[in-house]
């Protein structure tokens, strides 16, 4: 119980900040093994959404995934050849934008990137796809990359780094 109200707990923190900017705050699957159904029940209850339960829900094509296959746009294009229908491309240089987006990506995550590239990838995607920024957010900096316009932003550290919440059960005879 305690774990799970700290996670909420800083959810609802993560939500309040970025209150009034459109953005959704998104949890990770970064979670304890055997706890992630809890966990994210948690994320939930703080007000984030869920993003993927598991690798089933959607492929994510990350860096490693672009360098065997060549780039970007082979990599997606595989997934594609292979009926993959839901692909989540990770960038994390603005020239890979076009090329995935080309090739079928229907989810860009922008990955590691500040404000001002943000900014400037969101005007490049230009609502064709929903976009996401990650990597390194914090409660300092979330507020300014949700007003870049992104469609999400997700937050590994809810579930990896929440404080447990101090709760006592305290009887009062009398």
């Amino acid at each position: 119980v305690q774990h799970l109200s700290g996670i909420a707990t800083m959810t609802r923190r993560y939500v309040k900040a970025i209150a009034g900017t459109g953005c959704t705050l998104l949890d990770t699957r970064k979670t304890i093994p055997g706890l992630r159904v809890l966990e994210k029940y948690a994320t939930r209850m703080g007000g984030a959404t869920n993003h993927r339960m598991g690798l089933w829900d959607a492929a994510m094509i990350k860096d490693n995934h672009v360098a065997v296959a060549g780039g970007v746009g082979e990599a997606v294009a595989r997934a594609k050849a292979h009926g993959v229908e839901r692909i989540i491309l990770e960038v994390d240089r603005i020239e890979q934008i076009e090329p995935g987006l080309a090739a079928g990506a229907n989810h860009l995550l922008l990955d590691n990137m500040d404000a001002d590239m943000l900014r400037e990838a969101v005007g490049i995607v230009a609502g064709r796809v929903p976009t996401e920024a990650s990597g390194g957010v914090t409660l300092e900096t979330i507020r300014a990359k949700a007003e870049t316009g992104v469609t999400f932003i997700s937050v590994g550290r809810l579930t990896q780094s929440a404080p447990a919440a101090d709760i006592g059960l305290d009887f009062d005879v009398a």
